[in-house]
């Protein structure tokens, strides 16, 4: 079968840092082609030449065989190539249809707008994915899963022959995934070409007919047939060496017996939560698990003060609390949260390496007279950023020039310098991979075994299996109840799923 699309001998550099150093690609028809590698193998600068985002420094690009060069996005577009980019691309005060129908609309500045018809066409796109939003809401109103969803309704309404999707269900839970599955596979059987970069490799396996590996910027494999390819061969072209399996915590009687160090006894928010009770111990990891909208990271927001508790009691080592403000959370009762929106909530993109990891213990460092130096800081946040191996050039680069998963090891970095004694983690391995996803786990675990009450929110299942103490499960902003976890991935995912579908068929309870 002869390549719809070709990249030969890719070059890029950027300062300090050779990303791509010779890669080839090859995409076929009819074909969901695995871009893989580990953070900073150099995935996401390939796809950014590819769709004009950056020029390359050298190699070639063809189409239909024919060498192309791509100057800017609009160019790639107009040539059928599109993209769903890990990070969100879209206009907060836009309406969803008018996210998704930004490019035909800017093509036609002085022609006025038929919204009933650009609403009429993004709900079909809405409905394909299975996505019951009204087109005229406001983005800035979408969930960060919901917002992801329009990203791939934008895509598809483009119509690509060739579509690139950097970590598309970074931020879905398995339903959705399964749908938007369900519509990939139409369009490869439709004779598109996809390419899909997860660091799930279960998803890989189930969705992807062929496989191109990076690492450290070059190819570890050419494309190829996925046939015959295991979980492990794959593991080891990423990182080369096999996966490696942590154990699961010892249970501790000290875990079950401490006086919990947060407690939340009947709460009711702002938001619309209700009679929530929650107790979490020191050395503990909670997880709280539910579907999107089940309200479990509005819980984290009311948590640290962002949104307002409006009923109920919070305490912390056992006294009462009104936090009121995030910063109160941080430096009043040492409450940490790494939010799952890093590029809206986590970091200052524009700032450095070094600003972002240290930005939450500035106060504790400057001390009484408010006196701060680079060193200091340097010396709290360099352990953490090595131990996450966070591929940057220096210490002093811009965080918007890194990958989008070295993003995430700095917003965790940040808060495991901080020190604190609560720290709430949203989707903690979002966009990293599976190295950093296992040092992470690690580092939770020692967190916990130091005495930190740890919450971890999470959509991937298998995730919360491997790293909570016990689960509680949470739908309709109601705790619905709670898992002792045993590590047994079906029993556990039985439980946890059959507490969510007793409370959609409630009484009085939406389905």
């Amino acid at each position: 079968m002869s390549a719809v699309f070709e990249a030969r001998g890719v070059e890029k550099s950027f300062p300090g840092v050779k990303a791509l150093k010779g890669v080839s690609l090859s995409l076929e028809t009819h074909s969901i082609h695995a871009l893989l590698g580990e953070n900073g193998a150099g995935k996401s600068t390939l796809i950014k030449i590819i769709t004009g985002v950056h020029r390359p420094d050298g190699g070639a690009l063809l189409l239909d065989g024919q060498p192309v060069s791509f100057g800017n996005p609009r160019e790639a577009i107009a040539n059928r190539i599109g993209v769903v980019h890990q990070e969100r691309n879209l206009i907060g005060r836009f309406s969803v249809a008018e996210n998704i129908h930004l490019e035909q609309i800017a093509g036609f500045l002085v022609k006025p707008v038929d919204y009933a018809a650009l609403n009429a066409q993004a709900e079909r796109w809405l409905e394909m994915l299975g996505l019951d939003i009204d087109p005229r809401t406001p983005v800035s109103r979408l969930s960060v899963a919901q917002m992801q969803m329009v990203e791939i309704a934008k895509a598809l309404s483009s119509r690509s022959r060739v579509l690139l999707l950097d970590e598309p269900t970074a931020s879905l839970t398995s339903n959705e995934t399964d749908r938007l599955f369900s519509f990939l596979k139409k369009l490869r059987d439709g004779g598109a070409s996809l390419v899909f970069v997860s660091h799930k490799l279960e998803e890989v396996q189930e969705i992807c007919d062929r496989v191109t590996v990076l690492r450290d910027g070059e190819n570890a494999c050419p494309s190829r047939s996925m046939e015959g390819m295991g979980r492990q061969d794959i593991v080891r072209l990423m990182i080369g060496r096999a996966e490696r399996e942590a154990p699961r915590r010892a249970e501790a009687t000290q875990r079950r017996t401490a006086a919990p160090l947060l407690r939340l006894s009947g709460v009711s928010t702002a938001l619309g939560h209700r009679d929530i009770d929650m107790e979490v111990r020191p050395g503990e990891i909670v997880g709280l698990y539910g579907l999107v909208g089940a309200g479990r990271t509005e819980l984290a927001h009311c948590i640290i003060g962002q949104s307002a508790i409006t009923a109920g009691t919070v305490e912390v080592a056992g006294a009462p609390v009104q936090i009121s403000h995030v910063s109160e959370a941080i430096h009043q009762h040492g409450i940490g949260y790494v939010s799952e929106d890093r590029k809206g909530n986590g970091l200052v993109l524009a700032h450095s390496v070094l600003d972002n990891a240290g930005i939450a213990i500035w106060r504790r460092l400057a001390g009484r007279f408010g006196f701060l130096t680079d060193g200091r800081v340097r010396e709290a946040v360099e352990p953490f950023i090595t131990k996450l191996e966070v591929k940057t050039p220096s210490l002093s680069q811009t965080v918007g020039n890194l990958s989008g998963g070295n993003q995430q090891k700095i917003s965790v970095a940040k808060w495991l310098a901080a020190g604190v004694r609560i720290l709430i983690v949203d989707e903690p391995s979002v966009g990293i991979d599976i190295k950093t996803k296992a040092y992470l786990h690690d580092l939770l675990r020692e967190l916990a075994d130091a005495g930190t009450a740890v919450i971890v929110i999470t959509s991937d299942m298998p995730e919360m299996i491997a790293v909570a103490d016990r689960i509680l499960v949470m739908d309709a902003y109601r705790l619905r109840g709670e898992v002792p976890n045993d590590g047994d991935y079906s029993r556990m995912s039985e439980a946890i799923m059959g507490l969510i579908h007793r409370a959609e068929t409630a009484p009085g309870v939406a389905a």
